[in-house]
């Protein structure tokens, strides 16, 4: 009998985190990558440059509408990429291109200032549309950069790294 609710009561403590994704977006016509300024208020590096992206919300998972009923499991085909497309848009009101679908950077465990543990995934996608509008509240400033440009910002560990990687994947002579 497939779930009738989201619930952590029988979960097991020591296995629960936060699920996260972001996305290096890449635009083609100058090969050059977004990043966003985090606002000050931030849990989790506050006032460094990062990239779109989000927690996985229960919400995302509507009981009453799984893509497919997998005898008693209820499945969500293309949950990180609905919530990278959401993201990327509430963030930086662009929207990303995922015919060529997503390409896998890394993943990283991290634990929060707060507690929380988390599991990152990282991916990359291309520029589809859309001027950047950055979301009140979260984000303060933001730049198209590229491998060279990237090295000037404050970034969170890892994203100068990201950036460089995400240009050779999409374009291997850069």
């Amino acid at each position: 009998m497939p779930a009738s609710e989201i619930s952590l009561e029988k979960a097991k403590h020591n296995k629960l985190f936060y699920f996260v994704a972001n996305v290096v977006v890449y635009r083609r016509e100058d090969a050059r990558c977004l990043i966003l300024k985090r606002h000050e208020r931030e849990i989790a590096h506050p006032g460094k440059y990062a990239v779109p992206g989000g927690k996985l919300e229960w919400g995302a998972l509507p009981l009453e509408r799984p893509t497919r009923i997998n005898g008693d499991i209820l499945d969500y085909e293309h949950a990180l990429e609905e919530l990278l497309v959401r993201e990327t848009r509430e963030e930086a009101g662009i929207e990303i291109d995922l015919s060529e679908g997503l390409k896998y950077i890394n993943s990283v465990a991290f634990i929060r200032p707060d507690g929380i543990p988390v599991i990152l995934v990282k991916f990359a996608a291309s520029y589809k549309s859309g001027a950047v509008l950055l979301e009140q509240g979260g984000f303060t400033d933001y730049a198209w950069v590229n491998a060279e440009e990237v090295k000037a910002y404050d970034c969170i560990d890892g994203i100068k790294q990201e950036v460089a990687q995400t240009i050779s994947l999409f374009d291997p002579q850069k």
